[in-house]
C-alpha cells in the first residue's frame, strides 16, 4: 500500500483543519513560477551534528530562512553562520520559551537534538534521555508547524520516529507522508565502503539500504549494486561494517564524540532532497524510514520518491539474495519491538 493510501486510511487521526491547511500551503508555495519560500528549522542546532549540518545547509543556498534552535548557544551559532556569503537569512533561538518562534511556519524541521553515543553505548542506550527530548519537540511541532516535513535524526531512530508519530496522532495532525527517519548516513557509508572495496568511483556508486537505523536492522542490498563483483566474504564484511560504522567512529574518537560530521553531511544532503521534492523537482528518490506496509514493522526504510507533499511513493524492495532475505527475516521482529517501545513511552509519559 502506498503512503498516499495510508494517509487516506489514517483520515480518522488527521484533523480536517490539517488537510485543509495542506491544500492552502501547496497552493501558496507552488502556484505559477514564483520561487518557493522555504523556512527550515534545525532543532539541536548548537550540537555536534547541528552546527556543521546548519553550516552545510546555509551553504547549499536553497533556504530562504534557516531557523536555528537549541537550549543554549544558538544565537552565537546563528551569527557565525549568517556571515557566510550564501542565500538565506539565519536566526538563532534558545531556551524552551523560544522554541515556538523557531518552529513557527517551518516547511521542514530537521531534528538532531539529543545526547550522543559514547564508547560502549548502543543507540538503544540513548533511549530514555532522547525519547523525552523528542516527545517534547514533537508536542511543540504539533502546535507550531503541524504541516511541516519532520526529519528525525535523534537516536534511536527506530524508536524516536514512532514516538514522533504517536505525539502527532494524539494532537490530530499526523501525516505519514511528512514524517521521515533520516537513514541517509547508512547509504553514505555503504557507497563509501563499496567504492573502496571495488575500486569504483564513489560518485557513481548506488546502494539501496533498507530496514532501520541500528545495528543489524541496517540492511544494505549489495547484491543489487551495478557493476560490483563481491565475494561471499566481501558481502559479510561490508554488511557488518555498514551496520556498525557508527561504532567505528565512536571508538576512533576514543570517548570524544560520535559520528557528527558524517551525520551532518547526510542530514544536510537529505534535507536538500526533501526541499527539492517540495519545490517541484521530479524524480527525487532517496532511502528513508517511513510509515509503510512493506513488512510487519510499522516503520521501515526503503527507496521513496520525495514530492510536493513529502513522501509521494514508497517503492519497497524485491529480488533479494538469500543472505539479504535472511537479514530481513531476522530483523523485522526487532523493528516491531523498537517501534512498540517508542509507542509505550508516549502512552506512559
Amino acid at each position: 500500500m502506498s503512503v498516499v493510501a495510508r494517509v487516506q486510511r489514517a483520515s480518522k487521526v488527521v484533523a480536517p483543519m490539517a488537510s485543509k491547511a495542506l491544500g492552502v500551503s501547496s497552493a501558496r508555495s507552488f502556484t505559477g513560477t514564483a520561487p518557493a519560500q522555504n523556512k527550515v528549522t534545525v532543532v539541536g542546532a548548537a550540537g555536534g551534528i547541528g552546527q556543521p549540518m546548519s553550516l552545510l545547509m546555509k551553504l547549499g543556498g536553497k533556504i530562504d530562512h534557516l531557523s536555528l534552535f537549541d537550549i543554549v548557544n544558538t544565537p552565537g551559532v546563528a551569527a557565525d553562520i549568517s556571515h557566510c556569503n550564501s542565500k538565506g537569512k539565519v536566526t538563532g533561538h534558545k531556551g524552551a520559551e523560544e522554541m515556538a518562534t523557531a518552529l513557527d511556519g517551518a516547511d521542514v524541521v530537521v531534528i538532531p537534538a539529543g545526547v550522543p553515543r559514547k564508547p560502549g553505548m548502543t543507540r538503544d542506550d540513548l533511549f530514555n534521555t532522547n525519547a523525552s527530548i523528542v516527545k517534547g519537540i514533537a508536542e511543540q511541532c504539533a502546535k507550531s508547524c503541524p504541516n511541516a516535513c519532520f526529519l528525525i535524526i535523534s537516536n534511536p531512530v527506530n524508536s524516536t520516529v514512532p514516538i514522533f508519530a504517536d505525539v502527532l496522532k494524539a494532537n490530530g495532525v499526523y501525516n505519514p507522508q511528512k514524517l521521515m527517519g533520516v537513514t541517509t548516513l547508512d547509504v553514505c557509508r555503504a557507497k563509501t565502503f563499496v567504492a573502496e572495496n571495488q575500486g569504483m568511483d564513489v560518485d557513481k556508486v548506488g546502494v539501496t539500504v533498507i530496514g532501520g537505523h541500528a545495528g543489524t536492522t541496517i540492511m544494505p542490498l549489495l547484491s543489487q549494486v551495478e557493476g560490483a563483483n563481491f565475494s561471499e566474504e566481501d558481502i559479510k564484511a561490508l554488511t557488518h561494517r555498514i551496520q556498525f560504522g557508527g561504532d567505528e567512529v565512536v571508538q576512533a574518537k576514543d570517548g570524544a564524540g560520535s559520528a557528527t560530521l558524517s551525520m551532518a553531511h547526510a542530514g544536510a544532503y537529505f534535507a536538500d532532497k526533501v526541499l527539492d521534492g517540495l519545490n517541484g523537482v521530479e524524480g527525487v528518490k532517496e532511502c528513508t524510514f517511513v510509515d509503510c506496509d512493506l513488512t510487519d514493522a510499522p516503520f521501515f526504510a526503503s527507496p521513496c520518491t520525495l514530492g510536493k507533499d513529502g513522501v509521494s511513493k514508497v517503492h519497497g524492495f524485491s529480488g533479494l539474495s538469500a543472505f539479504e532475505q535472511a537479514l530481513v527475516d531476522d530483523n523485522v521482529s526487532a523493528l516491531v519491538k523498537m517501534a512498540q517501545k517508542g509507542s509505550d513511552f508516549v502512552k506512559n509519559n
